[in-house]
Parts: structure tokens; sequence; C-alpha cells
């Protein structure tokens, strides 16, 4: 009982602090400088009111006041030559949860401190960008405190680019980041502490109806006390097309992606080499009656041993702009991706999410991944004020195949029964966040999220809801923004 209370109270301290927080930044005072300046013209336009004749009033034009500048040290780059432009990124984040793996005894709160530097150096027909970060965590009791949570000073990005913003072909060659559509299979992974890059080649071939990348590349791995090295058997390569000319204000994103990875385990057997092929489309676009969707379908063939690949995913997404004047929206989605029937008849059912940029699409929590499940979501976003959007999602999941497991957004199984579960029901989820630029340098965030416990948790696990609150703030120096 004691520790129930402990929990709720540090919840209930933290949701005190964000409310706090947000209510404050929301309401820009006006500075003493402003009220000094304001003062003295607000007396001398009383005084001529009162003692001039309406007949002869006269509007005086005030010149508006130039936008601020800002602060100098982020304004070096006015200083330097200008083939060479630098910036620096600090965030800094809070976060935690109680019942960790759904038991009311895994409890913690740690902090996420990161540090990014950026160069670009260019000339007419070429650039090169290079990224040094170091990623660290602090007071962190509860499960690993490696990578993603650390990854000590280390370059992350050096790439060269050949070509230029109207060039119909560029080439980018160099340890750097991969991003496509909404991430939900390739992506940077930003919101981790560490990020994640690849070695690769990518070459851009760009026209008025559409834009083709083809790339090879080798995802890096974060190594403690030791530079980050590729390789190891990894292999995804691809093409992603894009055209806006084939829907009415729409977009078609048509790709394959393939993937070989070494020492996979099949259903049966030894260790063997994962080849495994991806086709996928992205449609999104506007329709009538202020909808906006967002679709996207894929299927996976191919082989791992003796085992075959067969699994589906999809993504079904409707926006709804409301009326009013802060910008409310309604949003419904469905999300399903396949699970393994029978995990031993040689046929991997599993859908493999492969390298997503997975926080928060399908749930903040980040307790569940596009991986044998069955999502839906029920969205509310507005901006109550300028510049500070507040959302509010409900999730309701049920997993796809009994016999499989629940993945999280990492991909990483959480829970299974071998055997097949009683119940597909795995919870419901609820989420809120805010975000606010304080200056177009520091940006703050946080979000609360809180996922109940439904019959499969409670059979496969200790069966405890689980909560999850953060506060982020980052900081751009050197740089404007």
């Amino acid at each position: 009982m004691v520790g129930v209370c402990t929990n709720y109270l540090r919840s209930v301290r933290l949701a005190g602090c964000l409310v706090t927080v947000f209510a404050f930044v929301s309401v820009k005072p006006m500075s003493a400088t402003a009220q000094q300046a304001a003062s003295p013209a607000a007396e001398q336009a009383t005084a001529q009111a009162q003692t001039a004749p309406a007949a002869q009033a006269q509007v005086q034009v005030v010149p508006a006041a130039p936008a601020p500048r800002a602060p100098l040290p982020n304004r070096i780059n006015e200083v330097m030559p200008k083939w060479l432009r630098v910036r620096g990124e600090f965030r800094e984040r809070v976060e935690g949860f109680d019942n960790s793996g759904f038991n009311e005894r895994r409890d913690d709160m740690y902090y996420l401190s990161r540090f990014r530097f950026n160069a670009t150096a260019t000339s007419k027909l070429a650039a090169v960008t290079v990224q040094a970060q170091d990623a660290r965590v602090g007071k962190k009791t509860v499960g690993p405190t490696g990578t993603p949570f650390k990854a000590a000073f280390d370059l992350r990005q050096a790439f060269a680019d050949v070509g230029t913003l109207k060039s119909p072909i560029v080439a980018r060659v160099g340890r750097q980041e991969l991003a496509f559509g909404d991430q939900r299979l390739l992506g940077h992974l930003n919101w981790t502490n560490a990020g994640r890059t690849w070695d690769a080649a990518r070459v851009t071939f760009k026209s008025k109806a559409a834009q083709v990348d083809v790339f090879g590349a080798s995802i890096v791995r974060i190594l403690d006390g030791e530079f980050d090295k590729s390789g190891n058997g990894n292999r995804l390569a691809g093409a992603y097309a894009s055209s806006g000319t084939v829907l009415p204000k729409g977009t078609v994103e048509p790709y394959v992606l393939w993937r070989r990875d070494l020492n996979q385990r099949p259903e049966v057997g030894a260790l063997g080499t994962l080849q495994q092929v991806t086709t996928g489309i992205r449609l999104v676009g506007r329709m009538p009656a202020a909808l906006d969707y967002n679709v996207e379908m894929d299927v996976q063939t191919g082989s791992l041993s003796a085992d075959d690949v067969r699994a589906w995913a999809g993504h079904w997404q409707l926006r709804s702009t409301l009326p009013g004047k802060k910008a409310p929206h309604l949003t419904g989605e469905y999300n399903y991706a396949s699970g393994d029937k029978n995990p031993s008849d040689g046929t991997r059912g599993t859908f493999d999410q492969l390298y997503p940029t997975g926080h928060d699409k399908y749930g903040l929590a980040d307790l569940v991944g596009w991986r044998n499940i069955h999502d839906l979501r029920v969205g509310f976003d507005v901006t109550p004020f300028k510049a500070m959007p507040v959302t509010l999602n409900y999730h309701s999941y049920w997993l796809a195949q009994k016999r499989d497991a629940l993945y999280a957004a990492s991909g990483a199984p959480l829970a299974r029964i071998a055997a097949g579960a009683a119940n597909a029901k795995v919870g419901q989820e609820v989420d809120l966040q805010v975000a606010r630029p304080l200056t177009p340098q520091i940006a703050l965030a946080a979000g609360y999220s809180h996922l109940f416990a439904g019959p499969f948790l409670k059979q496969a696990t200790p069966g405890k809801s689980y909560t999850g609150p953060f506060v982020m703030l980052t900081y751009v120096f050197l740089a404007e923004k």
C-alpha cells in the first residue's frame, strides 16, 4: 500500500509540474521595456483626446518594431565563411515509468542528456557534413543502461553530397540517416537518445513528375569504448519513389526494400540467413469535406533457412479538420500487422517492421509495435494558444494471433503465451502530449501515457497497468534555429 501511494504521489507531482510550466509559458507578459515604451504613448494619446477637438484629431502612424535578433551565441554563422555552417543542439529529457513489464515492483525515473554538433562545408556542386554526438543516461536503476540510452562521444554522421537542390541526380555517400514516408519501416529513431545511422550510398533521381531514391546500406552498431561500426552481416537495399501527379491533391509512394541478415533464428533448427523483400505503397492526400487520408500497406516474402516468410501489414488513417479558430482535428486510425499462427509450421507469419522510428506510432508508451497487432486509435488535437498544440489519443489493442507475442515499438517481444492466449485483448492506452517553443532556439515538450492491462497481459505477466510520463527541453545553439 505504501508503494502504491508513493507512485501515485510521484505521478501527481510530475503532472502538477507540467501544468504549472505550460500554464506559465502559455501567457506572454509584456516586458518591462515594452511597458516603459507604451506608457508615455498612452498618456500622450489620452491628453490629446481630452484637449483637441474631434475634427482636428490626427492619427499617428507608429512604425513597427524590428523583429528581435537571435541571441549572440546563435549568430556565429554570421561571422563564419559563407561556405561553412555550424549548428549545436542540446536535449535533456526526464522520463520514467511505473510498473515496467507490468510488474508493480519495477518503477524508475531517470535523465537522458544528448549533445550534437553539426558542421557543413559547401561548394557549388558538393557538400560535406559531419555530426558528432554524445548521449548519456543518469540515475536509471531498472532495465538496461546501454544503447539506445547511452552512446558515448563518437562520429554519428559523416557524408558527402554531390549535386545541388536543382540537379536531376544527387548522390550521398557515407555515414547518414535514412528516413522515408512516415518512417514506419525506415527512420532515424531520433526520439531515442542514441538515434540510428547507416553507412550507405544513396542516389536520388528527380524530375517534375516524380522522385526516386535508390540506396544500399548497413546499419551502424553503437559500441561502448570503440568506434561505432557497420557490417556484421547486415545489409539493406531499396528503391523508394514519390509522385504528386498521379492522384489529385495526393502523393503516391511505391517502394521495395530488401533485407539480408545473418545469424537469425528460424522456427526450427540452427541459426540461418534471412533473405526478405518488403513491397509496399503509401498514399497520402486530401479529400473533400476537409478530410485528409494516410494509407500504407506492405507485403513481405522471402526465406530464413528452410522457413518461408509470408507476412503483411497495413495502416489506414482519416483526419478531419473541425470548424473553429483553435485548429481542432479529429483522427480515426486502424493499424494491423500479421502474426505467426503456428510457431513450428515452417512459415514465418510475423510481420517484420524493419528499422522504423516507432515512437508514438502505436501509442506514446512505446509498448506496442507494428507486429502481430490490431490497433484502433481515436485522436483529438487542438492549439489553444499560438504554437502550443495539445494532443489526446486513445488506443485499443488486441493480438492478431494468440500464439504469437506482443511486440514493443522496438520490435522486441514483450510477452508471449506459447500454448496460446485465452484472450487476445491486450489492453487500452490513453496518451496526452503538449509542446511549446519558448523561443526560436528553445522548445519544451511533455507527455503522459497510461496503458490499462487487458486479459492477455494479465495472463502473460503480473498484469499491472503501465504509466510513463516525460518532460523534454531542446536548446539549439550556434545557429538561429
